[in-house]
């Protein structure tokens, strides 16, 4: 019986942790978990963190699509090895945030190492159970 109340009590602990984040640190852990995402290449997170009608613009000009961005995470043609985030704000305005921060990654794009400095927006969308996930993103040179 003790076993079982213990579940319960950590069950109910942890619930009410999840709802007691305000919505900046919701913000904050999708961000960090976009992050991971990139690093890890896994199509799952990076299709789970996403919105359908992501728009994700690269420092280049280019802009890609969900199926184009997660495409090129998930064979490589895109490759982050490390990312450090600095300088990061977060600012919300009811259903959406916009994230930005200074990017410095090491990268291995088609199996060519690099390293890049950027300044980056996102714009995260609440989505109706809660979550934030990433409507579009816009890389810039610093």
């Amino acid at each position: 019986m003790k076993g079982k109340s213990l579940i319960t009590l950590f069950i109910v602990f942890a619930a009410f942790n999840i709802k007691a984040q305000t919505k900046k640190e919701k913000v904050e852990i999708a961000a960090k978990y976009f992050v991971d995402a990139l690093i890890s290449g896994r199509q799952a997170d990076l299709e789970y963190i996403t919105c359908d009608s992501l728009s994700y613009g690269h420092s280049s000009g280019r802009i890609e699509t969900k199926k184009d961005f997660v495409y090129n995470l998930v064979t490589n043609q895109s490759d982050f090895v490390t990312i450090d985030i600095i300088k990061q704000t977060v600012k919300i305005e009811g259903d959406v945030a916009i994230v930005r921060h200074n990017l410095h990654a090491t990268t291995n794009d088609k199996g060519n190492p690099g390293e890049v400095y950027l300044g980056v927006m996102l714009i995260f969308k609440e989505q109706p159970n809660g979550e934030w996930k990433l409507l579009a993103r816009q890389a810039y040179k610093v």
